[in-house]
């Protein structure tokens, strides 16, 4: 193993070790020993990849972050429209934030005032509802009353981030009967009857 690799191992570790630090603790009470524990490295080690704390929280969202825009590349590639790529895409959130700490910190810190930096996983969802609605809307997906489509992406967003805060306490809240009935209360809200024969609030069969 080349020292470069060691190296991208070594971060990985403390990213991963960070993140399940500010899962329990919160940013606050997470420490760099701890962390640097959990990660089975030394603290001098932690401090040659990351300055501080808000360095390491930094590196937890910003992995999120790509965790999510890469997921939501690969649900875009099932090619649906824009409305079922919307809920096909929360589902497989909804799957992250289940499965994968890093993703649960990133959200988490990212609602810390004393943590949150100017990439972080909520404004990548944020910036992938908007996206999507308004690909809805070029599509004529969207019902003439429906509103327009950045109110919109605030109450999806509101209610998507809901669901990641109340499932910190309670796993059900991010289980995909949960996410299922969120969908099949707001697409009635969003389009006509005829395109909403199409949809599925539940998610497509090929994901």
């Amino acid at each position: 193993m080349t020292k470069q690799e060691r190296a991208a191992r070594t971060r990985d570790a403390l990213v991963k070790s960070a993140a399940r630090e500010f899962e329990q603790h919160g940013y606050a009470l997470a420490t760099l020993s701890a962390i640097s524990a959990g990660a089975g490295v030394s603290p001098g080690a932690l401090h040659f990849h990351f300055e501080n704390k808000a360095a390491v929280a930094a590196a937890v969202q910003d992995e999120a972050s790509t965790v999510l825009r890469r997921t939501a590349r690969i649900v875009y590639g099932q090619r649906s429209n824009a409305l079922q790529n919307l809920a096909d895409t929360s589902h497989a959130l909804a799957r992250l934030l289940r499965d994968d700490v890093v993703v649960r910190a990133g959200f988490r810190l990212s609602c810390a005032e004393d943590a949150r930096t100017e990439l972080n996983p909520r404004q990548e969802w944020q910036s992938c509802v908007q996206q999507r609605l308004a690909e809805a809307a070029d599509e004529g997906l969207l019902a003439a009353g429906a509103g327009r489509h950045q109110d919109l992406a605030r109450a999806i967003v509101a209610a998507t981030v809901g669901l990641e805060t109340l499932g910190r306490d309670n796993g059900e809240w991010l289980s995909p009967r949960t996410v299922t009935a969120l969908w099949r209360t707001l697409f009635p809200m969003l389009t006509d009857p005829e395109s909403l024969a199409g949809l599925e609030p539940a998610g497509s069969q090929s994901l």
